[in-house]
């Protein structure tokens, strides 16, 4: 069967497991197997050892340590394991000995971290250069919501776009490997900086080029000046309907599986501006952090220590232990680049420690402008668990939404609140915090630790977000 299948088949193969427990609705293993590669040679015996090392590779991959650690930790038994292997092609094109796609991503139905005229139920995509390898590896992609393909946070400002790219990719060595087979299944993907796929010609219709002279960043691919992966022409400029596809696709999926869904794909781009979509997997999106069944609506007030209705992020945690909040009384706007200090100092004690906090304050967190709010950079707040800006009555911001830290919040699962208690907009139980021995305090700041822990739940769909009173589940 296997050499019937070589012989029809002359692009570089995927080979992958679908199992029982991996395509569980509601406990999904994504990612917890080995999904190998094979390239595309002339010679079928070599393709067939290729292709047998391979299937095995997969196989054996059930019994790693780190799936076994996975089962155990989600109450799974390898009994109850079985599995299938599935043989796809690799969606892209070759160049010269290596061979990738010009666009891979992950899309998902839901997005907990909506910004602007973005909906929750929009759904979010994450797109990369090369193989949706490094994506899932963690490199550095652009994320977007489809609904609004035109608003790119990544991209708005010039000092995030140049530091927020893609700078490597992931393709695949187009070399037979037959005597080298690891149980790595990454061993054959070559890393490769950027600067290799503007040699190969994939980068036309998804970069940009950085002017350093005129200290623009302008769409499509000019001599001279570095190149962003910023998918312009798929996103803005409508040569390929990505966006389209992605919403139709996410639909279709939820409608489908009746509930929310994770699909990968790939796109091939060629010069003439057609294109091949290709779906490779779609899946329930389940992740246990985010797993929130109640109604946070239906909490009594006086539970709280922290309430907001405009709340960004998912989820439950109860390992958080401390809050750090700016003090109110005599407080001056003129005093934030102080209070960034002394948070800065308190915050490198908590990631020596290994422990998060609440963090609340006035303003916008994260302002270039101190008038605004307190100046921090992401570093000197990177261990809080939730951010709450809180307004004040004579000091009132509109909600930022977190946009300088957005990349990070949503990396790191950090939740998001805006608090006006003063205006009847949410609960924030200050005057409990202040009747408690503080930890530390100084001019400006002041950190409480309970014996037990504060519960944080999180409800992005619904704004929704709650940090309880200490000893309070």
């Amino acid at each position: 069967d296997l050499e019937a299948y070589l012989d029809v088949v002359r692009q570089p193969i995927a080979i992958r497991s679908s199992s029982l427990l991996e395509d569980a609705h509601y406990q999904p293993f994504a990612g917890i197997y080995s999904t190998y590669m094979i390239p595309y040679v002339e010679s079928r015996d070599v393709r067939l050892k290729m292709l047998r090392d391979a299937i095995k590779g997969v196989y054996a991959s059930v019994f790693y340590r780190d799936s076994k650690a996975y089962m155990t930790a989600t109450s799974n038994v390898i009994d109850q394991e079985k599995m299938a292997v599935i043989l796809q092609e690799v969606a892209g094109n070759r160049y010269g000995d290596r061979f990738y796609p010009n666009i891979s991503g992950v899309a998902r139905s839901v997005n907990y971290y909506p910004i602007g005229d973005e909906q929750a139920e929009d759904g979010t995509v994450n797109l990369a250069l090369g193989l949706g390898k490094y994506i899932v590896d963690g490199g550095m992609n652009l994320r977007v919501c489809p609904a609004h393909p035109d608003k790119v946070l990544q991209t708005s400002e010039m000092e995030i776009a140049l530091r927020e790219t893609q700078t490597r990719f992931y393709a695949l060595e187009m070399k037979a490997v037959e005597e080298d087979f690891r149980v790595d299944d990454g061993f054959n993907l070559l890393k490769l900086p950027v600067k290799e796929a503007e040699q190969d010609g994939s980068l036309q219709f998804i970069a940009s080029t950085y002017d350093p002279y005129d200290m623009v960043i302008r769409d499509g691919i000019y001599d001279g000046g570095r190149k962003l992966v910023t998918f312009c022409g798929v996103l803005q400029q409508g040569v390929f309907p990505l966006p389209e596809l992605l919403r139709l696709i996410l639909k279709l999926g939820r409608e489908s599986m009746r509930r929310e869904v994770e699909i990968e794909f790939a796109v091939k781009l060629n010069p003439d501006r057609t294109g091949v979509f290709y779906l490779l997997q779609i899946r329930p999106m389940v992740d246990n952090k985010m797993m929130l069944d109640e109604d946070l609506t239906e909490i009594p007030d006086e539970k709280t220590l922290i309430r907001s209705h405009n709340a960004i992020g998912q989820g439950v945690s109860n390992e958080v232990y401390d809050v750090v909040y700016v003090k109110t009384d005599d407080y001056s706007a003129y005093n934030n680049p102080a209070i960034a200090d002394e948070i800065d100092r308190i915050n490198r004690r908590f990631l020596e420690e290994g422990r998060n906090y609440v963090l609340v304050g006035p303003g916008r967190w994260g302002s270039s402008d101190p008038w605004l709010g307190v100046p921090v950079k992401w570093p000197n707040i990177s261990a809080a668990r939730v951010i709450v800006e809180s307004g004040l009555t004579n000091y009132r911001v509109d909600p930022s939404q977190g946009t300088h830290f957005f990349q990070n919040l949503t990396s790191f699962g950090v939740g998001y609140f805006t608090v006006n208690d003063f205006l009847g907009d949410g609960v924030y139980n200050q005057v409990f915090l202040n009747s408690q021995p503080a930890v530390e305090e100084t001019a400006h700041v002041r950190h409480v630790r309970f014996s037990s822990p504060v519960v944080i739940k999180v409800d992005g769909m619904k704004k929704e977000g709650v940090v309880m009173l200490p000893g309070v589940e």
